[in-house]
């Protein structure tokens, strides 16, 4: 089933602080756990400190978002001394160097001026913040890789958006392996094997991104995937809900109409309606369905990232 080496790490980038790296203007660090004793088993980091890469030393002068929030100006807190020009030439410089790093996702600093990646305090007059604003390096990033996926540290700990991330992050690196040999055959065999995940995040992109595929060999190359790698991504952006999982465990459940014993069917109908009905997580069907799975040799469901998105370890799919 596996399509790239599963046991490789996937590089992405994050905001050097997160890793305990002791760059905040403080002289301190904002060390996640989560992000340094669990992710860090799957995931090579890059670390990135937009204040010293920049040129600003530690400790330093604290820095706010001043302005317009579309174009603020980042001046230091107290003195006032705007270090905007010197902020965007560096974004701008440091996002090409980092297209050579092979990254799959990053990681931001949430409410940072320099990385934060939405709900920034952004000062207006009267010196009030608004928390309308976004980071000039995570700005400058997401413009310059739009399609990769990107969280803040503290999002993380919403199980629906971790699950969401780095269930992207598998996905984007899977598609970066295809990329590398982009033969038809390779196209299709990503979609089939991606078939019933994309179904969990839109149903509407799915069919796109099928569209797409059926034009393999008769479209040029870089433009069909172009389109599939934007489609794509766009629907990892579709956060599943529990409705549209419900609707692809019954289809799974379809692949068994003739194998399954009348009990065996009854069993895995609660269990689905148990998870419907918020009482067990997802993945508790999921257990239920691989178990079947291998049971019954079901080859096309056994090619099925939905069923095994990221390693279990990650115990992304526990929560009711």
């Amino acid at each position: 089933m596996m399509m790239t080496n599963e046991q490789e790490k996937i590089r992405i980038g994050i905001s050097s602080c997160l890793l305990g790296n002791e760059v905040r203007y403080n002289g301190g660090h904002q060390r996640d756990r989560y992000i340094t004793d669990t992710l860090s088993n799957y995931f090579d980091f890059v670390p990135v400190c937009p204040e010293v890469e920049c040129g600003l030393p530690v400790p330093r002068e604290s820095m706010r978002l001043v302005g317009n929030p579309e174009a603020p100006r980042l001046l230091t807190s107290k003195t006032g001394v705007d270090h905007t020009e010197r902020m965007l030439k560096w974004a701008a410089k440091r996002v090409r160097e980092l297209e050579k790093e092979g990254l799959c996702g990053f990681i931001f600093k949430s409410k940072s001026p320099s990385s934060g990646m939405e709900r920034v305090k952004v000062y207006g007059k009267n010196n009030s913040p608004q928390n309308v604003g976004v980071g000039m390096f995570a700005r400058a990033f997401m413009d310059h890789f739009p399609l990769l996926p990107v969280e803040e540290e503290g999002r993380l700990h919403d199980m629906i958006l971790r699950e969401n991330f780095i269930e992207s992050v598998f996905v984007y690196r899977r598609w970066r392996d295809t990329l590398a040999d982009p033969t038809p055959g390779n196209l299709v065999n990503f979609h089939t094997h991606h078939k019933m995940l994309l179904r969990a995040h839109s149903e509407k992109h799915y069919r796109e991104l099928g569209h797409v595929v059926a034009q393999a060999g008769s479209l040029d190359s870089d433009s069909l995937l172009a389109a599939y790698q934007t489609s794509l991504m766009a629907a990892m952006k579709l956060k599943p809900t529990v409705k549209k999982h419900v609707n692809v465990l019954l289809h799974i459940m379809g692949h068994f109409k003739k194998l399954l014993s009348k009990d065996e069917k009854q069993e895995l109908l609660e269990v689905i309606d148990n998870f419907k009905e918020h009482h067990v997580p997802l993945i508790v069907p999921i257990t239920l369905l691989n178990h079947y799975v291998r049971k019954y040799d079901e080859q096309y469901l056994q090619q099925q990232y939905y069923l095994k998105p990221h390693p279990i370890e990650l115990r992304l799919r526990n929560h009711a």
